[in-house]
């Protein structure tokens, strides 16, 4: 696993997962909506989308459904990352296709352990 596309419209998120990727040797794609998301995917096919959910626009939940059901992307995980964190929230996330779900504020170590296992 090499290259992760992060997708999150938050600034701030970003630099954080953009630093803590990188500074584990993770080459990082950046994404700030569900539509980007979804180009930068089908472009870069990257190892590894992580998502966040609430977005303007395409949310991540609908962007994780669109990645997870073309033929192109279907192949490629996702990983969705958002401040909801009710058990109904993380059902449906993992209906969309979702292989995980994690709740912000992110534990680093978590996340870099479900990179490793992947």
């Amino acid at each position: 696993m090499k290259k992760i596309l992060v997708v999150d419209d938050s600034p701030t998120e970003r630099h954080f997962l953009v630093e803590l990727l990188s500074k584990n040797g993770y080459q990082v794609v950046t994404a700030e909506s569900g539509e980007e998301g979804i180009s930068k995917a089908k472009a870069e096919l990257p190892d590894l989308v992580i998502m966040d959910v609430v977005m303007p626009g395409l949310n991540g939940y609908q962007a994780t459904r669109t990645l997870t059901r073309d033929d192109d992307t279907k192949n490629i995980p996702v990983f969705v990352c958002t401040t909801k964190s009710q058990e109904t929230d993380k059902i449906w996330g993992l209906r969309q296709g979702a292989q995980d779900y994690l709740v912000k504020p992110v534990n680093p170590e978590e996340l870099l352990a479900k990179i490793a296992a992947l």
